[in-house]
């Protein structure tokens, strides 16, 4: 039996628009990585990119020091409740050390992705890490561990993003006290390693332009289907194929290689590649066109991080909202509609009121983001864009519920401190539960309606 299609076949314009069309939805996730690897080697030290996203050269990272600024367009659906970091780490060029200070009562986590966007690394509080220094490796690597080295955590990609987030209190005196927990925090190569604690001053970053260009409403563009065909095997040899992808993989490779050599096929590749991305990929963005319900018009995912061969899931969430934590890291619960299935929008007022007790069952953190029709922060007159366990001043109802107001107009001053400000047209309510407990995990906690009040 052949191993693999012969490229040398004439095939079809129908066949090769069909590959196309798997291959582009498919490989949507890692090509979205790759290129930000791309982005992100252009970088000549840590820095924040146009003053707002950390941004740093392969193998190195880059720490905000307070929430993320609402400007930014690199990743959407960011949150204001942790300080960022962010890194790529190339381990093709060297294995990186990634170092944990003692944060002591404060939630943390690092998360660490490979290409597929899957989890690899378990560094967190949640997951009992202890301060030190940890090693990320390639899929080939076989070197000797260094003295010191906590833990080893083997990639099945040579490229991984890691993504610091601790959290931080909606408060200056909790600004001003972070600035020492995330000192300790960073990434180099393994050559610069030497059993001391490096220490930086994340607040005295340079600023650039930003890394990646790109100047629409939503989220930067990361795929291109102009480059699919060209950018592709490079992909798909920086990740391997998974178990029972090997067909797939030398299917995919025998189509491109026949149609790097005819025009027409390539061609007619490329724009099935481009319809793709309108017909498929585009409506994903909506988090009402996919996931698991769960009630009251929420949506969620149970595999998070850990998609394997659920490619529908994976490219549904790197569309909407790339980066997401493994579960038992944070559950994510998105919200289009309200309680009788109409789309958010601004021209409405709404209420989310959580009953005495029924807030996000979280051990770490929880909170309540609103975002626009792009997955964007919406500005506002208070620089509010979430509300949870951060923000301090709260009021609760008189039976003890926790009723959030959620609308364009401020309501009357007795309940600015629930307000979370709307836009003038649709919008998306996400809510986050950091370090789950089992009651959200398993679904039998439930959201509460989104009902509309006019």
């Amino acid at each position: 039996m052949a191993p693999a299609p012969d490229a040398r076949v004439k095939i079809t314009e129908a066949y090769a628009r069909m590959v196309a069309r798997d291959a582009y939805f498919w490989a949507w996730p890692m090509v979205n990585i790759y290129n930000r690897r791309l982005a992100f080697a252009r970088c000549p030290e840590p820095m924040l990119a146009n003053g707002v996203l950390p941004t740093a050269p392969l193998n190195r990272l880059s720490m905000l020091h307070d929430y993320i600024a609402p400007e930014q367009r690199f990743v959407a659906c960011p949150n204001q409740d942790v300080v960022y970091g962010g890194s790529i780490a190339a381990m093709d060029l060297s294995p990186v050390v990634v170092q944990v200070p003692d944060f002591g009562d404060r939630f943390w986590v690092y998360q660490v992705v490979d290409l597929r966007t899957d989890s690899f690394a378990q560094i967190g509080k949640m997951h009992g890490t202890t301060p030190g220094f940890y090693l990320l490796v390639g899929p080939q690597w076989q070197g000797e561990v260094p003295r010191g080295i906590t833990q080893v955590f083997r990639s099945s990609t040579n490229t991984a993003f890691v993504v610091p987030r601790v959290f931080q209190d909606d408060t200056p005196q909790d600004r001003k006290a972070i600035q020492s927990a995330i000192a300790g925090i960073d990434l180099y190569p393994l050559a610069e390693y030497d059993g001391e604690m490096k220490l930086r001053d994340w607040a005295k970053l340079p600023k650039s332009p930003p890394a990646a260009a790109g100047s629409e409403a939503g989220e930067s563009r990361w795929v291109f289907p102009e480059k699919f065909l060209q950018q592709l095997p490079e992909v798909m040899a920086d990740a391997p194929p998974l178990p029972g992808e090997e067909a797939r993989y030398a299917q995919i490779l025998a189509v491109i290689e026949a149609a790097l050599h005819d025009p027409v096929l390539e061609a007619a590749m490329v724009d099935e590649a481009t319809k793709c991305e309108e017909e498929l990929v585009k409506p994903l963005l909506q988090f009402r066109n996919w996931g698991i319900p769960m009630g009251n018009h929420w949506s969620s995912l149970d595999n998070t991080a850990a998609f394997g061969t659920d490619y529908f899931s994976r490219t549904a969430a790197a569309r909407s909202n790339i980066l997401v934590n493994a579960p038992r890291e944070t559950k994510y619960i998105y919200q289009d509609l309200d309680a009788q299935g109409r789309r958010l929008n601004g021209a409405h007022r709404y209420t989310v009121t959580f009953a005495k007790g029924q807030t996000p069952p979280a051990s770490g953190f929880w909170s309540l983001t609103l975002y626009d029709a792009d997955h964007f922060f919406v500005p506002n007159e208070l620089h509010r864009f979430s509300l949870g366990t951060k923000n301090k001043d709260l009021k609760t109802d008189g039976d003890g519920a926790l009723t959030i107001c959620v609308q364009a107009e401020a309501p009357p001053q007795a309940q600015r401190s629930n307000w979370l400000p709307a836009p003038k047209g649709d919008f998306s309510l996400y809510l986050r539960a950091y370090w789950p407990q089992t009651s959200v995990v398993d679904g039998s906690w439930v959201p509460p309606p989104v009902d509309r009040r006019d």
